[in-house]
C-alpha cells in the first residue's frame, strides 16, 4: 500500500497498517499481509501473549464447538489435533505456534490496550492512543477485535454488596478452590455448558438461575487415533478431505436456519432424545426443555452438563433474581440461598462491540454513538465515515452453523484486495458510500425474515436490544459471503487521491 502521508511527529510510532488484536483474525490478516511483501506493520494486543478470545478464555472445560480441521486455517493444517474439539490449550498453542511459523512476533506490541481512535482526514491516517500513554498512527487499521470481547453481567439489585468470591467465566480464577463451596452459577450460555460439570463436581452445592433454556445435542467429540494422525502427516490431502466434508455437512444446516426452519423438527427429536436419555428426574427435564424453535438460539453440544444437574448437590432454579444479599441470593419467590461464590455464564456484549467514546471517524462522528441502534458495516467490513478502516468478524458476519475461520479468511482476501486497489490508483484512502452500506444491509435484514432467529419465538444475543434487529449472524451460505468479498468492489466506494475524491460512485454491489 502506497498512502504516504507524512507520519505524526514526536513520541508517535507509525506504520502503514495496524492491525488490532492477535486472535484468528489479527494472526492471519498479519501472515497474509507478510506473504503479499508487506513489512510496515504492528499489531496491538492488549494481553501479554498472542491468541485472542483463545488466551483469555481458559475456564475448565474450554473447547471448540467446531471441529478444529475445519476450525483452523486453511494455508496451516495441523495434522496433530488431539481430538476432533479441541481443547483451549491446544488451539491457543496452535494460533502461538503460526505467529512464530510465519515470523509475526516482532510485529506484536504485547500490553497495548487501545484506549482511543481518532482519523485526522487533513494527514489522511488514524491516530491511535494506547493505555500505556503510547501514541500510533497509521495510514489503515484493521480491527480483528471481534464480538465476544467484552463480557457482560446481568444487572442484579444488591450485587456491590456480596462478600463471597465472584468472577466471570472469561475472568476465571483458578487460584478459588471450588470444593466444599456453594457455588451459583448465573447464565446458561455457551461457556456456562462447559464449566458447569466442572463446577458441579467441586462444589458441595452448585445452584444454577437458568433465565432460558439452552437446546443442546449430544457433541460427537472423541480422541483423533495415531493412525489418523500419521495418516494427516504423510498425506496432506487425506486431512483435506476431511476438512471438505465438514465443512459441507455443517453447510447444508443453512437448509433448516435459514431456507426452511420446519426442517428443524429434525433436530428436535433429536435434541429432546438427548434430555430423555440423560436427565431421569422429570422436573428438571421440564426444566431444561425450551420452549422456543430450536436454533432459535445457539445450539450447544454437551455430554457432561445435563448428567451434572442430574447430579444430588445441583439445583437448576428458573425463578427470577430479586437481590443479592452479602452471602446469599434470594429469588423472587423469597427464597434466600446461601451463596459461597457467584460464577457469571453470561456471554458478550456482540451486539455492542465498540463502546462510545472510542472510535471517532470523519468529522468526528463517534462509531460507538453511531452502533447505538445496532452494529452495520458494508460486507462486514467497512462503515461509511470511517476511512481506511476495515473490521475482520464484523457485523453480520457471525455463524450458527459453520467455522468462523472461514469467514475471516474471506474478509482477509477482501481487505488485502482493498490494499492492493490503493497501491495500484495511488490512494490515500477509501470509504464506503452511505447507499451501499444501507442497500447492503437491508437485503442482509430482508434475508432474516423467515429465518429461525426470527420466527422461532426466542431472545438471543444475536438481536440488538434496541432496533430488535438480528446484526450478528450471515443469513445464508458461508460460500455466498466468500463470493461477494472475493473481490474489492471500488464502486461502491469514494476513492480519495492527494485529499481530493476521484470517485464518488454511489452503487451498491
Amino acid at each position: 500500500m502506497t498512502a504516504q502521508s507524512a507520519p505524526l511527529q514526536g513520541l508517535v510510532e507509525h506504520h502503514k497498517i495496524i492491525i488490532i488484536g492477535s486472535g484468528f483474525s489479527g494472526l492471519g490478516m498479519a501472515i497474509k499481509l507478510k506473504e503479499s511483501g508487506e513489512q510496515d506493520f504492528v499489531l496491538l494486543e492488549k494481553e501479554q501473549g498472542v491468541g485472542g478470545t483463545w488466551r483469555v478464555n481458559h475456564y475448565p472445560g474450554c473447547a471448540c464447538d467446531v471441529p478444529s480441521h475445519l476450525y483452523s486455517f486453511s494455508f496451516e493444517a495441523n495434522p496433530q489435533w488431539s481430538r476432533m474439539f479441541a481443547p483451549q490449550q491446544e488451539i491457543k498453542a496452535y494460533l502461538e505456534h503460526c505467529a512464530r511459523k510465519y515470523n509475526i512476533l516482532p510485529h506484536v506490541r504485547l500490553g497495548t490496550e487501545l484506549t482511543g481512535m481518532r482519523w485526522d482526514d487533513a494527514r489522511q491516517l488514524w491516530r491511535i492512543s494506547a493505555k500505556d500513554g503510547k501514541q500510533f498512527s497509521a495510514s489503515v487499521v484493521v480491527s480483528g477485535m471481534g464480538g465476544l470481547a467484552i463480557p457482560a453481567y446481568p444487572d442484579l439489585q444488591g450485587l456491590e454488596n456480596f462478600q463471597g468470591k465472584m468472577f466471570h467465566s472469561q475472568q476465571w480464577d483458578h487460584s478459588y478452590d471450588l470444593k466444599g463451596k456453594r457455588v451459583a452459577v448465573i447464565g446458561t450460555g455457551a461457556s456456562a455448558i462447559q464449566f458447569v460439570p466442572h463446577v458441579q463436581r467441586q462444589a458441595a452445592k452448585m445452584d444454577l438461575y437458568q433465565r432460558t433454556a439452552p437446546w443442546i445435542m449430544s457433541k460427537p467429540d472423541r480422541a483423533m487415533t495415531w493412525v489418523e494422525k500419521n495418516l494427516f502427516q504423510r498425506f496432506p490431502a487425506a486431512q483435506r478431505a476431511l476438512r471438505d466434508g465438514i465443512y459441507w455437512a455443517l453447510e447444508s444446516r443453512v437448509l433448516a436456519f435459514v431456507i426452511n426452519p420446519r426442517i428443524m423438527a429434525i433436530a428436535k427429536r433429536q435434541a429432546l432424545q438427548h434430555i430423555r436419555k440423560q436427565i431421569k428426574n422429570p422436573e428438571l427435564r421440564k426444566k431444561v426443555t425450551p420452549d422456543y424453535t430450536i436454533g432459535c438460539k445457539r445450539i450447544l453440544m454437551s455430554d457432561e452438563y445435563y448428567p451434572a444437574l442430574d447430579a444430588p448437590n445441583a439445583d437448576v432454579i428458573t425463578t427470577g433474581i430479586k437481590e443479592v444479599r452479602a452471602n446469599s441470593i434470594v429469588t423472587v419467590d423469597g427464597v434466600e440461598r446461601p451463596v459461597d461464590a457467584i460464577i457469571f455464564g453470561t456471554g458478550f456484549k456482540a451486539t455492542d462491540p465498540v463502546p462510545p467514546g472510542v472510535v471517532f471517524g470523519r468529522d468526528s462522528v463517534d462509531l460507538g454513538e453511531r452502533w447505538k441502534t445496532g452494529p452495520e458495516a458494508y460486507k462486514g467490513t467497512t462503515v461509511a465515515g470511517f476511512p481506511n478502516l476495515f473490521f475482520l468478524m464484523g457485523p453480520n458476519t457471525g455463524l450458527g452453523h459453520n467455522s468462523m475461520v472461514y469467514m475471516i479468511e474471506s474478509q482477509i482476501a477482501y481487505v488485502l484486495d482493498a490494499l492492493k486497489t490503493m497501491n495500484k490508483k495511488q490512494l490515500t484512502s477509501i470509504e464506503v458510500n452511505q447507499k451501499a452500506q444501507d442497500s447492503f444491509n437491508a437485503e442482509i435484514q430482508s434475508k432474516m425474515s423467515g429465518t429461525v432467529w426470527s420466527e422461532g419465538g426466542c431472545q438471543s444475543w444475536y438481536i440488538h436490544p434496541v432496533s430488535g434487529k438480528n446484526v450478528t449472524l450471515w443469513p445464508g451460505f458461508t460460500w455466498q459471503f466468500r463470493q461477494q468479498t472475493r473481490r474489492f468492489d471500488a464502486g461502491a466506494y469514494a476513492l480519495t487521491d492527494n485529499k481530493t475524491t476521484v470517485v464518488t460512485s454511489e452503487v451498491s454491489a
